[in-house]
């Protein structure tokens, strides 16, 4: 009898902590399900599942990119989110997208969608509003989407790279024209650089050519140098000290001199007039006066011619006509 109350009492024990171990095995699993729902909850609510939304239809020709939970961003931040994406009867791809209801008032009437493909990375849905003012985004409104893909554009970049290095290689070819003027110039260059004629040689394509210049040149030269000889010859002779100037100014001096004595001579004549017209009884005194006076004048008058006369045959410009007429 106390050998099966020992037995039973083992058993006892034993099936008490099975128990404690199951009881602790479920409240862990009712734990983990409490958090694994708090989880699914929580990144739900994060993902604005519980946010109150409104359908925007986006039509394309392709959906390339393009997966449902694609966010529609504006300005960098998520305000929608693809919710399907399905063909319509045209054959065209409509893709719905959940906007989320507090941010759906940046969309206007105006607004554009764009679908961008970069060579990295995936697809962007981007919204694009040009004019605030305009009136909002109606709900459940279609509108297009613009393509943006770089990729696409990557076969005509190669072909158009291809063509132009065909051109290049059609420019640098031996047989060229590009080529050909490049020989050209540097035979000109070598003509330039020759001994024979150089320059003028080139410009003229005779040698003889450029010789009778390079002579005709010296001519030119020698030419230049008498004319300034001559120039320098001719100033000491017109602008010395013992130079024609100088001497046509002490002659005009003299010139002046005497026009002034014959201008005495007149004056005296005007009185010797008057006195003859007030005594008109003593003509003879009167008329030797006047003979007198008209010597005098006269005198003078040759003086000036002589002067004339002596100017004329220094000066080498002087006029053919070397008679002066006074008054």
């Amino acid at each position: 009898m106390d050998e099966h109350q020992a037995a039973a009492t083992p058993r006892a024990d034993s099936a008490e902590v099975g128990r404690g171990v199951q009881i602790r095995a479920l409240l862990l699993l009712a734990l983990m399900a409490f958090v694994l729902v708090v989880t699914a909850l929580y990144l739900m609510w994060a993902r604005g599942a519980f946010e109150a939304t409104q359908p925007l239809y986006l039509t394309t020709d392709d959906s390339d990119g393009v997966s449902v939970g694609m966010d529609l961003t504006f300005s960098g931040f998520p305000i929608g989110r693809v919710r399907s994406i399905a063909l319509s009867d045209g054959g065209t791809v409509r893709i719905r997208v959940d906007l989320v209801r507090k941010d759906a008032h940046w969309l206007r009437n105006s607004s554009v969608f764009t679908l961008e493909r970069g060579l990295v990375g995936a697809a962007r849905l981007r919204a694009f509003t040009g004019v605030p003012d305009a009136p909002p985004l109606p709900v459940g409104a279609v509108r297009p989407v613009l393509r943006g893909d770089v990729s696409a554009e990557i076969p005509r970049m190669v072909a158009d790279a291809r063509e132009v290095l065909q051109n290049v290689a059609r420019l640098t070819a031996a047989d060229s024209a590009l080529s050909g003027t490049l020989t050209e110039i540097d035979q000109f260059s070598a003509r330039l650089n020759g001994e024979r004629g150089g320059l003028l040689t080139t410009l003229t394509g005779r040698e003889a050519d450029a010789r009778r210049v390079g002579e005709l040149l010296d001519h030119v030269d020698s030419l230049v140098t008498n004319l300034n000889r001559t120039v320098i010859r001719a100033d000491g002779q017109l602008l010395g000290k013992k130079g024609l100037v100088a001497d046509t100014q002490a002659s005009v001096r003299q010139i002046n001199a005497l026009l002034a004595d014959t201008r005495k001579s007149l004056v005296q004549v005007d009185a010797v007039l008057k006195n003859t017209q007030a005594i008109s009884g003593n003509v003879r005194d009167a008329t030797t006066d006047l003979s007198a006076l008209r010597a005098q004048v006269e005198t003078n008058l040759n003086k000036i011619d002589g002067m004339i006369g002596a100017i004329n045959q220094k000066w080498p410009f002087a006029p053919k006509e070397k008679e002066v007429t006074l008054p």
